[in-house]
């Protein structure tokens, strides 16, 4: 088995994350560093260590959404004294991480996992799976910022992939738009609306493909069913 999947199927962290672990000289096969990608481990006789501590492969695979409140970071530790979105997971006993991010102050579907496969290729641009956004900001974009943001901006320096974009209501000063992206770039929604002149001012994930958040409430998880894993293994 590759290195990589070893890991990601350990259950600490996604693929892409694993990979990154292994350029960065933080895992060991039978105490010797390993940086090259692609490494073959035999799992039943190799030791891999990640930051020095040994890691199994997870046999129960754990699926979950969850509802993330503004206010939590998705990371599995906090740095600065932060809230992070473990905490609101209870009575788990198997090692989760979040697929993707939601920043600090987006709220919305956040899905938890400890399949490493399935969440690189849920996060993974090349899959293109769409993720859905409503986007409370400042003003009201005309048709020409719209066709500006659907067909990409330069955020960071990088033209963004094709985008889709709605006004779902009207306000005096503020609209109400309906965003779907299938790329995952730090703030990204956040960065085009600001790049055409109507910065965000309240941010919630409402559906990643055709999985929706419907109505569990902030702060509340539920196990996906079946049905649910079935479709998101079949992006």
């Amino acid at each position: 088995m590759r290195l990589q999947k070893y890991i990601a199927q350990s259950g600490i962290t996604s693929r892409r994350k694993a990979e990154e672990l292994i350029l960065q000289g933080r895992v060991k096969v039978n105490d010797k560093i390993i940086r090259e990608l692609g490494t073959k481990v035999n799992p039943e006789s190799d030791i891999v260590k990640v930051n020095s501590k040994i890691i199994e492969l997870e046999s129960k695979k754990v699926y979950i959404m969850l509802n993330k409140p503004e206010g939590y970071v998705t990371t599995l530790k906090s740095y600065y004294n932060d809230k992070i979105v473990s905490d609101l997971i209870q009575n788990i006993d198997e090692r989760i991480f979040p697929v993707g991010r939601l920043d600090k102050d987006t709220s919305g579907l956040l899905l938890m996992t400890n399949d490493g496969d399935l969440a690189y290729k849920l996060t993974h641009p090349s899959h293109e799976v769409l993720k859905k956004y409503i986007a409370l900001v400042e003003g009201i974009p005309n048709n020409k910022k719209l066709n500006k943001f659907r067909k990409g901006l330069k955020i960071d320096g990088r033209m963004t992939a094709k985008a889709y974009i709605r006004i779902v209501k009207k306000y005096r000063e503020s609209s109400l738009l309906e965003i779907s992206i299938h790329e995952g770039r730090n703030r990204q929604v956040r960065k085009m609306c600001e790049y055409i002149k109507h910065p965000v001012m309240k941010l919630k994930r409402i559906a990643i493909g055709a999985l929706e958040l419907d109505d569990l409430e902030v702060g509340k998880w539920r196990h996906l069913t079946e049905k649910d894993i079935r479709y998101l293994k079949s992006l």
